[in-house]
């Protein structure tokens, strides 16, 4: 027989290993690969920035344009919409359901670098294209530098390029320095 030493808190690790496994499980498929619990759904969206603009693309596939809305509201662009679940015929018997039925909402801060008057939309192929310009004060701008004697004659271009206000995290890594 062996000796086994008392160990006060192993039910407690064994209770909080359970708990973490419970909340590491992905909530949206409860029941496994069936997909058998089904609802909300986001679309996938892809940002990208340009020279003079941002851009927003989000997948809509099989939606008409009347299923969503965009808005900007403080300083906030947000779509909205619902992609619904249409049986085609009463008779039809499902056996497996994989694409998402439901409403969604995607919300995106946007940043000081871009103006909220100036947004552009088109949707096409099922892919909604947000276009958000940058304000002309914080695009890159040439500026000419006039000299004395034999440099007045050819001034000097330098480029500056304007830099969005940090953030917080930023703020404190500039005060450290």
């Amino acid at each position: 027989m062996s000796i086994t030493r008392y160990d006060p808190f192993r039910d407690l690790k064994t209770l909080q290993d359970e708990v973490n496994r419970l909340f590491s499980t992905n909530f949206s498929r409860p029941f496994g690969d069936e997909g058998i619990a089904r609802g909300a759904w986001t679309p996938n969206v892809d940002i990208y920035e340009g020279k003079d603009e941002i851009v927003l693309e989000a997948e809509l596939p099989g939606m008409n344009r009347d299923d969503f809305e965009l808005t900007v509201e403080n300083n906030v662009l947000t779509l909205r919409g619902e992609r619904r679940f249409e049986k085609k015929d009463e008779t039809d018997n499902y056996h497996r359901v994989e694409r998402a039925y439901g409403s969604f909402t995607r919300s995106f801060t946007l940043p000081q670098t871009v103006s909220p008057e100036n947004v552009t939309a088109e949707y096409k192929n099922g892919v909604l294209r947000v276009v958000l310009q940058k304000r002309e004060e914080v695009k890159a701008r040439r500026i000419e530098i006039a000299g004395e004697g034999a440099q007045a004659q050819t001034p000097k271009t330098l480029e500056a390029k304007a830099e969005p206000t940090p953030d917080k995290g930023e703020t404190k890594k500039a005060a450290g320095r």
